[in-house]
């Protein structure tokens, strides 16, 4: 079954989930329910147990951390707020990194280490 290579993975939302379950919860069998909505068996299992636990709530996706300066750095064109945002993010970044003890070549010299590793 599977995703294509290089595709992404889908991302259910708290009501599809919620579909699932009730469907699950309707007399079908754990089989028959992975095989209508597609989805693997322990999947379905982390559903359940999350509903069973926290209730609806607990369908809830969870956010995701990420890089805060991939939405600024992604676009062409940023507002003034938005270009004093990342410069702001940049400082905060470069006086964390101070803080610690290395600079920025410090982290390139890492990262090309750790690449010749492999």
């Amino acid at each position: 079954m599977g995703r294509p290579k290089g595709g992404k993975n889908r991302e259910w939302s708290k009501e599809e989930k919620l579909e699932v379950i009730n469907y699950f919860f309707s007399g079908h069998t754990h089989k028959e329910t992975c095989a209508h909505f597609r989805i693997v068996r322990d999947q379905l299992r982390t559903w359940l147990n999350r509903y069973n636990e926290q209730g609806i709530e607990g369908l809830q996706n969870k956010r995701k951390p990420g890089n805060p300066l991939s939405k600024y750095s992604r676009r062409k064109e940023l507002t003034e707020l938005e270009q004093l945002e990342y410069e702001n993010m940049l400082l905060r970044i470069e006086n964390e990194r101070l803080k610690k003890g290395y600079t920025e070549e410090d982290a390139i010299i890492a990262k090309l280490s750790i690449r010749n590793m492999r």
